[in-house]
């Protein structure tokens, strides 16, 4: 699914997403119909609705919601960042936590009680103080209300107890250590307006605009599956954006949304999230036009359905029982020819696939050894399947012990481009085996996901500086209470052995010792063969110089710009026609606003006690 996240990812698988609807994490790219006629009637992007330097952002993946309690797509939880600060923020150069609305922090000896300083110089847009009580309120509603824990809730499952001695102090109180409390990627929401809100699960958050935060944009317009419109927030901590106004558009066709940045009718595109080789490539020389192509921070995988469950043990869906012998997934994975992938479909804009977490993240990052690798070895991958007891019959389809012929159902975005090449290649490599293969691509992957009525999908995440979160989507706990309710979990898996070393690396405080821990559960869960992760592709995407003339990338030297752990590339962008630099993604206004950040803690006396949290990313 997708932060995402693939498709959703925050954490967003995704594609995601951070965050996430944790089944809703599932969804992907589903986009209206009566996209065309619903794109004539915005404004064109030169001026803000007030007057002003507008940047539009083409993207190809709708919003699932606007209530950081529930959003789990990428699009979903980067457009919270921008409305809401959390406690930290991610440096863009090498992803520490700086401050965000916590000005510093610190732990108790036995490091179960954890005191954060809330800034003092942050306002809500309607003009009321930020104080640590709507971030203990936020906690607390998360703890104690299920569907208030939907996207987020493995960030508070360990915590006993918050409270606001004082407007600017949170303490937190823990059950057990927790590594994830200088990573606690939460969006912190004004408790005067959402202490309204009755049910969580129905509440949207986009009907009354505009919508009160924090953040360095207003969310001050939506429309479904046709616009997101916000506007700079003058009184931002760190200062306002540079541009006046940002608008996201959808586009459910790619190409159009190409074809609209070169018409200079957007300023920026990503596609979903990636552009393909071939649209990069025609936009490559074109005049004020610079496209970006950098390592990225999501996987591109095979997600095998385990099994659909819910916590109470109530089984539901219709995945094929084959799926459920590790054997039949380890030859179906070794059956997939990797390198063929990265040169065809993506054309070098990515690398192989191995763990679960990208290589960009190399604290985190593990491969597999020879022994252990599920390399491409299609002679293999056959007689694992005769093992398995699914052999040939007279017309050298693989049967079962009822006679029936495997034939498996994948569900594919029907607005990726890359879903339906690679599964393409699928089906002639698992047709050798004698595995038929059918492509359920859809604009809306949900419902089916949800529903457990699947047997192979298209899996991926956007991975954080953090990888808690998206280690936790596989743990039984993150499992739907009962087959009618929403969760945390990607894929139904739950094991024991996983669980126990999620566990344990989320209560080590120590980085070499919770990075061995972290790497060892990614071995647990390359094993069994439920996530098989084919690539990780490069973050590819392009805008126009002429309308930017600068923007951040994360990392700062040589990193992505849509759906970043963090604002910097939005808010620091600065419109080509305000004197600002030329077109390349320099990092000034960033740096800019993080020295005066500083500078403002210093001279209050504030040591940043920034802890590690790693070189590996965690979710959207």
């Amino acid at each position: 699914m997708s932060t995402q996240g693939q498709h959703g990812s925050g954490r967003s698988r995704p594609d995601h997403p951070r965050h996430r609807s944790p089944r809703l994490v599932a969804a992907a790219l589903t986009v209206s119909a009566a996209l065309t006629t619903q794109l004539t009637a915005l404004p064109q992007p030169a001026e803000a609705e007030q007057g002003g330097a507008v940047l539009t952002v083409a993207v190809a993946q709708s919003v699932d919601s606007l209530s950081p309690f529930l959003a789990t797509r990428l699009v979903s939880t980067s457009i919270n960042r921008l409305m809401y600060e959390y406690l930290t923020d991610y440096d863009p150069g090498n992803a520490h936590p700086v401050p965000g609305l916590a000005t510093r922090w610190s732990p108790s000896a036995d490091k179960l009680t954890w005191t954060y300083t809330i800034r003092s110089d942050a306002t809500w847009s309607d003009g009321r103080k930020v104080t640590a009580e709507d971030a203990a309120w936020t906690f607390t509603k998360m703890m104690t209300d299920e569907k208030a824990a939907t996207a987020n809730g493995s960030f508070v499952a360990g915590f006993e107890k918050v409270t606001a001695p004082d407007p600017t102090t949170l303490v937190i109180r823990l059950k057990k250590p927790q590594a994830t409390m200088t990573a606690l990627d939460v969006p912190i929401v004004p408790k005067h307006i959402w202490e309204k809100v009755g049910d969580f699960s129905k509440f949207t958050n986009d009907k009354s605009f505009p919508v009160v935060g924090d953040g360095p944009f207003v969310l001050t317009g939506y429309k479904p599956d046709s616009y997101v419109r916000l506007k700079a927030n003058k009184n931002f901590w760190r200062g306002a954006p540079k541009f006046d106004e940002l608008l996201f558009r959808y586009y459910k066709d790619q190409d159009a949304a190409v074809a609209a940045l070169r018409k200079g009718e957007v300023s920026f595109v990503a596609g979903s999230p990636s552009l393909t080789p071939a649209q990069a490539a025609s936009l490559k020389g074109e005049k004020n036009i610079k496209v970006n192509d950098a390592p990225g921070r999501r996987f591109y995988a095979i997600a095998t359905n385990p099994g659909a469950r819910a916590r109470n043990g109530q089984k539901f869906g219709d995945g094929d029982p084959s799926l459920l012998d590790e054997r039949v997934r380890h030859a179906l994975f070794m059956a997939v020819d990797r390198r063929t992938l990265v040169d065809k479909v993506f054309q070098g804009h990515a690398v192989e696939g191995q763990g679960y977490i990208p290589p960009r993240f190399s604290t985190y990052f593990w491969k597999p050894s020879p022994s252990q690798e599920l390399a491409y070895d299609p002679a293999k991958a056959a007689r694992l399947l005769d093992q398995a007891g699914y052999r040939r019959n007279a017309d050298g389809r693989r049967v079962g012990k009822d006679g029936k012929p495997l034939t498996y159902r994948m569900l594919c975005h029907a607005t990726d481009p890359n879903d339906k090449a690679v599964g393409q290649y699928l089906k002639e490599w698992w047709g050798k085996l004698g595995i038929g293969l059918t492509l359920n691509c859809l604009d809306n992957v949900t419902d089916p996901w949800l529903a457990g009525k699947y047997d192979l999908a298209f899996d991926g995440w956007s991975v954080n500086p953090d990888p808690d979160f998206v280690l936790s989507i596989h743990t039984c706990a993150a499992l739907p209470a009962t087959p009618k309710d929403t969760a945390a979990t990607d894929n139904f898996i739950c094991d024991k052995a996983y669980d126990d070393l999620y566990a344990r690396q989320l209560a080590e405080y120590d980085p070499v010792r919770r990075a061995a821990l972290v790497k060892q559960a990614e071995s647990r869960l390359y094993d069994l063969g439920y996530m098989n992760v084919m690539a990780y592709p490069n973050a590819v995407e392009a805008y126009r110089t002429d309308q930017i003339a600068s923007i951040t990338t994360m990392p700062e030297k040589a990193g992505n710009i849509y759906g970043q752990d963090g604002y910097w590339s939005w808010w620091s962008a600065v419109p080509a026609n305000s004197g600002g630099s030329s077109g390349s993604s320099s990092s000034t206004g960033v740096v800019v606003g993080i020295v005066a950040g500083v500078v403002v803690l210093v001279g209050a006396g504030v040591l940043l006690a920034l802890r590690r949290r790693a070189t590996a990313e965690d979710r959207e």
